[in-house]
């Protein structure tokens, strides 16, 4: 095996990559907030680093220093068994793993909202990236599935999970949208 080869995983590699995320996320946030308001710049950046940070806690794998994982000690299938492979726990904070797996897109589904809800073809775009986001999921499960090198597992109840987190996320948005008001913010400013 070739020993020059860098070992990417675990939680330093996965904090580095969600900076790197951020920044780029905070330059289109930044872009877009100059021509449609602050709200819309929060709201965009919120979206696309949650999207990012997303992939990057389910498909950085977990531990670094995993080296080669023959494709034949992978799993060949998901598992459809309700609760998963892994019900004793999540590797970072140990237990709770479904209630993390939802919590990962709840941030998601607030920013959704509150980058189309400004738009009155909000209401066909919200439930739109809502199953976007559902199809995000069984994506990330899939290279799960078939990406041995991650030591990854490809779950079911994560789909349940992640769905069930995005649909909160809808819900909380739907409930700060008349709050923040980010169709108006434009408007108010141009006033001045």
């Amino acid at each position: 095996m070739f020993d020059g080869m860098v070992s990417i995983g675990g939680t330093g590699w996965m904090l580095l990559f969600a900076a790197v995320a951020g920044v780029f996320a905070a330059v289109i946030g930044l872009a877009v907030g100059r021509r449609a308001g602050v709200v819309a710049g929060v709201a965009w950046f919120g979206l696309l680093w949650s999207i990012a940070v997303i992939a990057i806690v389910t498909l950085v794998p977990a531990q670094n220093g995993l080296g080669y994982i023959p494709a034949d000690e992978h799993a060949t299938s998901c598992s459809w068994d309700i609760g998963g492979p892994a019900p004793g726990g999540f590797w970072i904070l140990g237990g709770g793993q479904q209630l993390l797996n939802t919590l990962l897109f709840v941030p998601a589904g607030i920013f959704l909202v509150l980058a189309f809800g400004r738009w009155r073809l909000g209401w066909v775009l919200v439930p739109l990236g809502l199953a976007a986001l559902a199809a995000y999921s069984l994506g990330i499960e899939e290279i799960q599935l078939h990406v041995a090198r991650i030591d990854r597992a490809c779950d079911v109840t994560d789909i349940i999970d992640n769905v069930t987190g995005a649909t909160l996320g809808v819900v909380i948005g739907l409930v700060l949208l008349p709050l923040v008001r980010p169709w108006r913010a434009r408007g108010t400013e141009s006033r001045r």
